[in-house]
């Protein structure tokens, strides 16, 4: 979801067996995904998520034990998703600063991506609201914030004249900047204010680099 070392996480064990791709798997996984995140994890029913997979719901419960082991496989779906745009990104960035605006632009295609009623901000942050305290998919999403800060963390130790406590400032400044602007674009429905949070953090970053070369 990985170049940062993520924690190795236990997907959900279903009736198909660990691991199993089959078509109708995949096809409730996809159907989960549009409904989760266009009409919430709480008001999307079973029937609903079958009838977008065009399969039965015997089908369902072949390949998922309950609608709670779905909610956690979309979940790590889409934490993998983002880790997909982000090494995409990243594969174009030859120094920090580009590694960090690798970090924002991930979650600027995040935003531009076509969904079928509009964009509606982090999807992850979005399930775990509905989510009760201490449902495994609560966890799942606060390991991928975790992982996306530590992202962050590590290209900002790599800027120049930058360590310490400086640094982790300067990480903890850029994480909380990316996360409130997601959620505001989310509430705007569009990706603008992802954009001002990139070129906002670009320029702190320069900032940075420019104050730890004066001292």
């Amino acid at each position: 979801m990985s170049d940062s070392g993520q924690r190795q996480r236990r997907g959900p064990s279903t009736r198909a067996g660990p691991g199993s791709r089959s078509p109708a798997r995949q096809r409730l996984l996809d159907a989960a995904a549009e409904c989760f995140y266009a009409h919430g994890v709480n008001g999307t029913g079973i029937d609903t998520i079958t009838a977008a997979a065009g399969v039965a719901k015997m089908s369902l419960y072949n390949n998922f034990a309950s609608k709670d082991e779905l909610v956690l496989a979309y979940l790590q779906a889409r934490h993998q998703e983002w880790l997909d745009l982000y090494r995409r990104r990243l594969a174009g960035a030859d120094d920090a600063r580009a590694r960090i605006a690798a970090v924002f632009d991930a979650y600027l295609d995040h935003a531009e991506s076509a969904y079928a009623h509009g964009f509606r901000g982090c999807g992850l942050l979005n399930a775990a609201a509905e989510l009760p305290a201490g449902a495994p998919g609560r966890e799942v999403v606060r390991q991928h914030k975790e992982e996306v800060a530590a992202l962050l963390a590590s290209h900002v130790s790599e800027l120049p004249g930058l360590a310490g406590e400086r640094a982790a400032g300067l990480a903890d400044q850029l994480a909380f900047l990316l996360e409130g602007a997601m959620v505001r674009a989310g509430l705007e429905g569009n990706a603008r204010l992802l954009r001002h949070a990139r070129d906002l953090a670009l320029r702190t970053v320069d900032d940075s680099v420019a104050v730890a070369g004066d001292t």
